[in-house]
């Protein structure tokens, strides 16, 4: 419990207007997309790396608990302090410092935005590709936390092939500046590597040195829709035999198509089996020919119906049918247990086959969607109650969705993260000793246990009291 002489400590390292017990301030801080509140005795509002330095040692000193926040929009409760505590917010530390083209390297604060980020980039002719959908909420120190994708994984890759070095605060109070601004170093262990990821069990980001690339000339954006589902998983496994690799890929199942028609039709046939929408970037004349080339895949694969923007505004008019993806799924039930599975590309047929059979079997609506060309799917387990019982199978079922992915070569998460939601299934994706060497990494930097506990190791509830609730929140 945080006491009024702790408080008084903590004015004095980050000033008294930094820190607050109001109750709706506290709220707001002490939950994530889930909405499930675990109240925090006391936000903290830093400024600088060493005032975190001075809040994690004084944490040590008394044995309080402390979580880092970012954004607050994941969905498996990394920002939460399940445990109390302090939250330390790090909505202040919201700098770009600094956009280099000469050496394609910007300097972040972590309270920055994806969406600031990438809008300062391309100002200057530059590209930082990864997008998760809550990108104009999400913060570049909870992307790294988390390794974050979206959409332009496919080409480009997650979080982690972006990071050339952080500076963080180790769960002790130490101050660590880890890699560097240049593509190659070699100099000791890569620190930074560890950091993302993490979820915030292993320090906190204070400095984020980002690699960027040249700003593609041209994009070019079409949607496909194919009757039977196995056609589309068809094209998708296809691409690897084109010669081309597309930015995004992008699929969304019949129950997600139906789903989106009941929100907002789109004029979208009710009795497909499934949509793509793909994405090729590059240079101009580059483009135009892969833009012909994914004509042709469709077309080979039974594509029903094709259309290719012929501009940017239809390209964003595509886009939108994916961002209309949660507010519709939300309208299908009172409780949504939000997943996401990885599985390889070659077994989304098998998955998305499983996932009809279980919907069928369980009595809930799944809609399934995400980005296939890299396997990485998006399942709603779609609950009509909130009782005891509903919620009970609902956590089954869940269960089976991962048991699925992991035997078929796949694993429990591909960009949300363990957090406490996901924490009763993580013997499921690792081994008993992977998991005791990852407890011992953890015990080594963070002796005391004083930060983010709760997670990942720890399952503070059982997986059917986890607090999923409808939300519009953008996912994925």
């Amino acid at each position: 419990m945080i006491n009024s002489n702790l408080i008084h400590q903590l004015e004095a390292i980050v000033g008294a207007e930094y820190v607050t017990t109001t109750s709706d301030v506290v709220i707001e801080n002490s939950q994530d997309a889930l909405k499930q509140v675990f109240p925090a005795d006391a936000v903290i509002f830093p400024h600088t790396a060493e005032e975190i330095a001075a809040i994690m040692r004084l944490a040590n000193e008394h044995r309080f608990y402390v979580t880092a926040r970012g954004g607050g929009v994941g969905y498996t409760g990394g920002a939460v302090p399940v445990r109390g505590g302090i939250v330390l917010a790090t909505r202040r530390m919201n700098q770009i410092l600094e956009i280099n083209q000469a050496d394609l390297v910007a300097v972040t604060e972590p309270g920055v935005t994806n969406y600031e980020l990438q809008r300062a980039v391309e100002a200057e002719g530059l590209f930082y590709p990864p997008d998760p959908s809550s990108w104009k909420e999400s913060f570049i120190g909870g992307n790294i936390a988390l390794n974050a994708g979206g959409p332009r994984c496919v080409k480009y890759g997650n979080t982690k092939q972006f990071v050339l070095g952080l500076d963080f605060v180790t769960p002790t109070g130490e101050i660590i500046k880890a890699g560097g601004r240049t593509p190659k170093n070699a100099t000791g262990f890569h620190l930074e590597s560890l950091l993302v990821g993490s979820e915030g069990l292993l320090g906190i980001i204070t400095r984020c040195i980002l690699r960027l690339l040249p700003k593609p000339e041209a994009r070019r954006t079409a949607l496909a829709v194919f009757e039977v589902a196995q056609d589309a998983c068809n094209c998708v496994a296809d691409f690897t035999s084109s010669g081309i690799l597309p930015v995004a890929l992008e699929l969304l199942d019949r129950t997600s198509i139906n789903a989106i028609e009941d929100y907002e039709p789109s004029g979208l046939p009710r009795q497909a089996g499934a949509l793509l929408i793909i994405e090729v970037d590059g240079l101009r004349e580059a483009v135009s020919r892969e833009a012909e080339i994914v004509r042709e895949m469709c077309a080979k694969h039974h594509a029903i119906q094709f259309r290719a923007a012929a501009d940017d505004a239809a390209a964003a008019a595509i886009w939108e049918v994916r961002r209309r993806m949660s507010p519709a799924v939300a309208r299908t039930g009172v409780i949504k247990l939000n997943h996401d599975v990885v599985v390889p590309r070659s077994r989304i047929p098998e998955m998305l086959e499983f996932l009809e059979g279980l919907s069928r079997r369980s009595g809930f609506l799944i809609p399934t969607f995400g980005h296939a060309g890299d396997g990485n799917l998006h399942t709603n387990v779609m609950l009509q109650n909130n009782d005891e019982e509903t919620r009970r199978r609902g956590a089954a079922t869940v269960r089976e969705i991962f048991e699925q992915a992991v035997a078929l070569g796949g694993t429990i998460s591909g960009e949300h993260g363990v957090g406490y939601a996901k924490a009763p299934f993580l013997d499921l994706a690792l081994s008993g000793p992977t998991i005791e060497l990852m407890k011992r990494i953890k015990q080594a930097l963070d002796p005391n246990g004083v930060l983010n506990p709760g997670k990942v190791f720890e399952a503070p509830m059982a997986a059917h009291q986890v607090g999923f609730i409808n939300s519009n929140q953008p996912c994925c």
